[in-house]
């Protein structure tokens, strides 16, 4: 059975074959003083591990397992299938992933192959079994990371594609059965016969779309699944096998891929400096990145990596100095590397693992700053994270493997964002269309949460209900047991079984919220034949046919005896859906002279739960206000908090309640206790309604005696 250390493991990616002169015992002492517990290795150096075809050079890691062994320091080794080396490119240039134009990727990065080519994965098989092999039985090593931020590309190579045309034939039986399901009659897109399926570049059907994104997105799940059993061959039972995520890309279904592993890993990179300033300071719209902006987007982070397994989770990476390219250099505030790992922490992470020990001399991420400088000398990044690593030890096994509070669900569908990718609801200030648009319709409830202190869990569609029978999904009546409050939101892409469990759900006590674009399309992304949202209208009491976009914000006026407290300066953002109501209250509207015909909000009671509609994507004011309506208690107790300061909550494996308090500012910033709490670092009490205090970009971690079961959410 897979195990991990009952504390918090901390460390960071370590290179010693990087390093351009010898310092292994140098490092690892280092490493010692900062009270590391993990490093992870050996990742990206295949041509290392095989110089040439068929010729293995294994030795060289031996020395850095040796010693951190040592040292008390354990081990997470990779396999190196991401970087492949010049040989292979050289003798197998097939291998190379092809463009929507069918252009090779060209050499020189890393990832630009097809994963599915026979002659690649016939080397990355024998590479992974010779370096598994060889080190699987070291008492160092914990774990295994197969590859590395898998599905960043989509490959469109003549094999692929003719995967792709199987896997439909599998799927839908012949060909007549694909015209109908995908509306093939338009633009005279019937096919005759398998052989007429035309190749992705330049296609314009979204049911195409939806079904080439899926599929590769289950080719990524299906290579790191065979890896990952090809590791298990060697690997001791108590080690896990894991890959780490980036959340971004593209050919990536989070929560299927993660089903084949023992542990998810993710590597959240946030920016530091003022983007940490709670309140967050009014800005235009930020560029379309990978890293997060906001505390809110920190802990957004988390939650997705949790919501991949519903469980605790890794951080493979995350900032360690300045990350991103060479002009784009911002190290973090002294104190911020603590809050962040904190707050990471606090929602799940048993492990912090910084990219990486040491700012490398040369490549791509020669200013991808690692805990060292370029001098290799210890400086204010390593001062820093070994305090953190002191408090880790402090707080032992309280704080590993926490189970996060929530006092909000929300609803997430991959196949919603695939599909919004290229044919978004949403523009751009510009008017372009805006291809983050699914997170711009998820995100804002969630950050209006977080501002308004309330905590998140984020439930995948599928782990609810699963129209394909691979997974049980979750009973309506348990989940609104356990989340009172589920936002669905974007669920464009959703069958009409996931529509009548939501109904279910709400008919068995939950409040449902219901926003944009949610119940407009079915399990294929073709617009629905009923009006909007489908197979909820009854439950609902409105419904609509009409949406529009907005060039600017809508002010709101609130409706007299509305249980919405709707602040001053509360908005309408982006979208507008004409709610017609039939049997709804009216909590707002929009004060315009066309727009006002239509509420902005509404709800209804539904069984034993209600159903709340919001026709808009709610400004920041707005959706604060709406967490505050639907959550008025927090199941963390805390209320009142300064604008700088957030709580997060949670319950660590013995039962224990733990509260990890922050303040995102400059200035120092008190809150009042809601219960008797024992400081987790230095052992001092605090009696309930008694002052918290924090200092500038300040972080406190609290135990609790354990809740009544009642409060178990």
């Amino acid at each position: 059975m897979t195990t991990l250390p009952p504390r918090v493991l901390f460390g960071a990616a370590y290179y010693h074959e990087y390093q351009p002169y010898e310092r292994l015992k140098t490092d690892l002492d280092l490493m010692a003083e900062a009270k590391f517990t993990v490093i992870r290795v050996g990742e990206s150096v295949w041509s290392t591990w095989e110089p040439e075809n068929g010729r293995f050079e294994l030795d060289w890691l031996q020395p850095v397992l040796d010693g951190a062994h040592e040292r008390g320091i354990s081990v997470v080794l990779g396999t190196p299938t991401y970087a492949v080396p010049p040989w292979l490119a050289r003798q197998y240039p097939e291998i190379a992933a092809e463009d929507a134009t069918g252009k090779p990727a060209g050499w020189g990065a890393r990832q630009e192959v097809d994963i599915t080519h026979p002659a690649f994965r016939f080397h990355a098989e024998r590479v992974i079994r010779a370096i598994v092999a060889r080190y699987a039985s070291h008492p160092a090593v914990i774990g295994f990371q197969v590859d590395n931020e898998p599905g960043p590309r989509l490959p469109h190579n003549h094999g692929v594609f003719q995967r792709f045309v199987d896997d439909l034939r599998q799927r839908y039986g012949d060909v007549e059965t694909l015209n109908r399901e995908w509306g093939l009659v338009y633009w005279s897109h019937r096919l005759a016969t398998w052989a007429d399926l035309w190749k992705p570049q330049g296609n314009a059907q979204p049911q195409y779309d939806l079904a080439w994104q899926a599929f590769q997105a289950r080719q990524t799940t299906e290579f790191i699944a065979w890896q990952a059993e090809i590791v298990r061959e060697y690997a001791r039972p108590e080690q896990f096998v894991t890959t780490c995520l980036a959340y971004g890309s593209p050919a990536l279904e989070d929560d299927e891929m993660t089903d084949a592993l023992d542990v998810t890993a993710g590597n959240p990179y946030y920016d530091m400096q003022d983007s940490l300033t709670m309140p967050e300071p009014p800005r235009e719209k930020l560029p379309r990145q990978w890293m997060a902006y906001g505390a809110w987007a920190v802990h957004l982070s988390a939650d997705r990596i949790y919501a991949s397994r519903q469980e605790p989770f890794l951080i493979t990476e995350t900032n360690a100095q300045a990350i991103g390219g060479t002009s784009d250099n911002r190290p973090a505030f002294n104190g911020q590397w603590r809050q962040a790992a904190w707050a990471l922490v606090a929602r799940g992470a048993r492990m912090i693992e910084y990219w990486h020990w040491h700012t490398l001399h040369f490549g791509a991420e020669t200013f991808w700053g690692g805990i060292l400088p370029h001098s290799g000398r210890p400086g204010r990044v390593y001062r820093e994270l070994a305090c953190l690593g002191t408090e880790f030890e402090r707080a032992g096994n309280l704080v590993a493997g926490l189970t996060p509070d929530a006092d909000i669900a929300m609803v997430y569908s991959a196949p919603s964002k695939w599909v919004m990718r290229k044919h978004p609801p949403l523009a751009d200030p510009d008017g372009a269309p805006d291809g983050g648009a699914y997170e711009g319709l998820f995100e804002p409830f969630y950050r209006g949460a977080f501002e308004a202190g309330r905590q998140v869990r984020i439930l995948h569609a599928r782990q609810l209900h699963d129209a394909s029978g691979h997974t049980a999904g979750m009973a309506p009546e348990s989940v609104a047991e356990r989340h009172p409050v589920l936002i669905a939101t974007g669920l464009y892409v959703a069958g009409d079984g996931m529509l009548d469990w939501l109904a279910a759900y709400a008919d068995a006590g939950g409040h449902l919220v219901l926003g944009p674009r949610t119940g407009s399309g079915d399990h294929e992304a073709r617009a629905r034949h009923e009006v909007t949202p489908a197979r909820l209208v009854e439950a609902a009491g409105v419904c609509h046919d009409e949406f529009s976009n907005l060039h600017a914000d809508l002010p709101l006026r609130a409706v007299q005896g509305s249980s919405l407290r709707l602040p001053a300066g509360a908005v309408a953002t982006r979208w507008v859906e004409g709610l017609a109501v039939d049997d709804a209250e009216v909590l707002a509207e929009y004060d315009h002279p066309h727009f006002g015909r239509w509420p902005a909000v509404t709800t209804r009671r539904h069984g034993a739960g209600h159903v709340t509609c919001v026709g808009t994507v709610p400004g920041r004011d707005l959706a604060r206000a709406l967490a505050v309506w639907l959550a008025p208690a927090p199941v963390g107790g805390w209320q009142d908090l300064p604008d700088s300061v957030t709580v997060a909550t949670g319950t660590a494996p013995d039962g224990r309640r733990v509260h990890v308090i922050h303040n995102w500012s400059w200035h120092p910033a008190t809150a009042q206790a809601p219960v008797d709490l024992t400081d987790a670092l230095d052992g001092g009490a605090v009696a309930t309604g008694a002052s918290v205090t924090l200092g500038p970009w300040d972080v406190r971690v609290f135990a609790a005696e354990p809740a009544p079961p009642t409060e178990d959410r």
